[in-house]
This record gives structure tokens, C-alpha cells and sequence, in this order.
């Protein structure tokens, strides 16, 4: 049985092994440089440790874990679009290093990549893979439009908010580990099982990544601190916080904040986190990673896998909990 670090290494390297074409090099030079080193490979890694636990092998696996990197990459790079993000993983976006006209098309085109590399998938499990991997892009561009949807709206609910990265974040995790059960022929309850698991892991995922794009270390996270309050991001601490501040001066400074389309950066950043720490909504917002985390581990005890491999996800989720970026 391969170690989940040893499994991330592998993802990484076969997704280096990819021969993009050289020509028109304005197309394909995106996306290596997109897809170089430096991704944590969660989602393919994801897929094919979840293969190993049911047939013992990660070949099986392989073609559709990188068609979901591929993916995840192209969503990254559209992202990047929408939300003017100047960095990612520590350097700077596709938009910015070429133009945005260049990201769309480059993006576009990884899309259609996923597709023909998911395509060589076993031929026994291609239409449930299939099946799966549709439904997971149409639940992750429905989040992406609901997050665009916030950033212009000041009555956004918690409730909302969850339904929104459910897609937009938890699906995607989810369905890895739902892909990898697929190739690796688990049972269909043991299948959506782990699927269960991955939603609220990657809820709890998404949390983390609200909690370090204030109180991360830029040097860690790869992106810049304070990202999603300078976008005026919904996220789970900014909606918490009104809710707690509702009638109170705070409200109205945070909607103040969120409300200017001129400011200060450092200035802004400052006075929202100052905010959200005077009503404690870090300490909240890692409550609710508790909760999602032990959701998780109900649907993980359901599933025929032996006590071991159970111990092997929920040490891996614990990783994704503790991470620093």
C-alpha cells in the first residue's frame, strides 16, 4: 500500500510526464506553466489512494485522477480571471504573466483536455466516470456563479454560503474520491460513502481556506492576505460577523467597508480583521470545520473498509485541517 505523500508525488510526476503540444505556443506554454510544480495534487491524489483501497492497485485510477487535475487547474485559471488575483501558488497568474484573453482560451482548452484524458479511462468504468465527472463540473461552475452572485448582494445567509461551497469547493474533493472508489469497483453504498466524506471534508476545506486568507502567512498560503476582504468575498467569517454585530456600530463599519469601491488596501484589511477578532468569529468558523470533520467520519464508519483504512482517511482529512496553505 502507497503512503498518501508517496501517491501526491506520483500524481505530480505523471502530470509532468504530459507532452502538451508546441504549437501555437501562446496556447499550450499556459498551461504547463499552470500545471507546473508546485499544486498540492489533493484531487488526483485523492482519486487514486481511494482506488488502492478497494483493488489494491492505483493504475486503474490514473487517467481520470489527472483529468481531474487538469480540471481543478482550469477553474483555477478562470478564477484567477474573475478575481483579479495577481498570484497563485506563489507566482504570478497565467492573466497577468500573458494576457486575459490568452488564460480564457488556455482554460478553455484545458477543459477539453480533462475530457480526452478521462476518455482512456477503462472502458468497463468510463460511463459511471463519465456520469460522475459531468455532474461535478455542472456543480462547480453553479458555485462559481452563486460566489460572483454574493460579492453584490448584502443579505447573503449562512445557509447560502454553504450550499455555495459545497459546489464550488466540496464537490470536486468529493467526486475524487467518489472516481477513485468507480475505478477501483467498490460497491455502490461504499462509493457514495466516501463521497458523503468528501463533501464535508471539503467543507471543512473551504473554512480553512476563509481562515487562512485572513489569518494565513502569505510565505505559506501562496496568495496574498486579506484577498477576500479587499473582493468583498461572503465568506463564512464575514457573514458570521454581521450576524453577531446585527443593530451595532460594527455592522455598519463592516458594511462600510464592504461597500467602498476605493480604499486603502493594508487600511481595509486591518479594520475587518479587527472587527472579526473583537467578535470571535475565528474560533466560530473552526466550530463548524469540527462539525463538518465529524460528519465526515459518520460516513467513513459506514463503509465496509476495513479499521485501518479508515484510520488512513480521517488521518488524511486531519492533514487538509491542519494545513498552513
Amino acid at each position: 500500500m502507497k503512503e498518501f505523500a508517496e501517491i501526491q508525488r506520483i500524481a505530480n510526476e505523471e502530470l509532468q510526464k504530459i507532452e502538451w503540444p508546441a504549437k501555437p505556443s501562446g496556447l499550450y506554454e499556459p498551461i504547463s506553466y499552470c500545471l507546473g510544480d508546485g499544486g498540492k495534487r489533493l484531487r488526483p491524489a485523492f482519486a487514486l489512494f481511494a482506488c488502492q483501497l478497494f483493488c489494491g492497485d492505483i493504475q486503474p485510477a490514473k487517467k481520470a485522477a489527472l483529468a481531474l487535475e487538469i480540471f481543478h487547474n482550469f477553474t483555477l485559471m478562470h478564477d484567477d480571471i474573475m478575481d483579479k488575483a495577481d498570484k497563485r501558488r506563489g507566482k504570478p497568474t497565467v492573466h497577468l504573466v500573458w494576457n486575459e484573453n490568452t488564460a480564457i482560451l488556455s482554460g478553455d482548452t484545458m477543459m477539453a483536455l480533462a475530457y480526452k484524458t478521462l476518455a482512456e479511462t477503462n472502458a468497463n468504468v468510463l460511463i459511471p466516470a463519465l456520469t460522475l465527472f459531468n455532474d461535478t463540473v455542472i456543480g462547480v461552475m453553479e458555485g462559481q456563479q452563486y460566489d460572483m452572485n454574493f460579492e453584490s448582494r448584502t443579505d447573503v445567509q449562512l445557509e447560502e454560503y454553504m450550499e455555495m461551497i459545497r459546489l464550488k469547493t466540496a464537490v470536486l474533493l468529493a467526486a475524487s474520491l467518489k472516481m477513485g472508489a468507480i475505478c477501483g469497483k467498490a460497491k455502490q453504498e461504499d462509493a457514495d460513502a466516501l463521497y458523503e466524506f468528501g463533501i464535508n471534508v471539503g467543507l471543512a476545506f473551504q473554512l480553512k481556506d476563509d481562515l487562512l486568507d485572513v489569518y494565513g502567512d502569505t510565505k505559506t498560503f501562496g496568495k496574498n492576505i486579506g484577498g477576500d476582504i479587499v473582493d468583498n468575498k461572503k465568506t463564512y467569517l464575514y457573514i458570521k460577523a454581521l450576524e453577531l454585530s446585527k443593530g451595532t456600530d460594527k455592522e455598519k463599519q463592516l458594511q462600510h467597508w464592504f461597500s467602498l469601491s476605493t480604499f486603502d488596501r493594508e487600511e481595509k484589511i486591518k479594520a475587518v480583521t479587527d472587527i472579526y477578532n473583537a467578535l470571535g468569529v475565528k474560533a466560530i468558523a473552526e466550530n463548524e470545520m469540527q462539525k463538518c470533520y465529524d460528519k465526515g467520519a459518520e460516513a467513513i464508519d459506514r463503509t465496509s473498509l476495513n479499521k485501518e483504512q479508515k484510520n488512513q482517511l480521517l488521518s488524511l482529512a486531519n492533514q487538509l485541517l491542519d494545513r498552513k496553505s
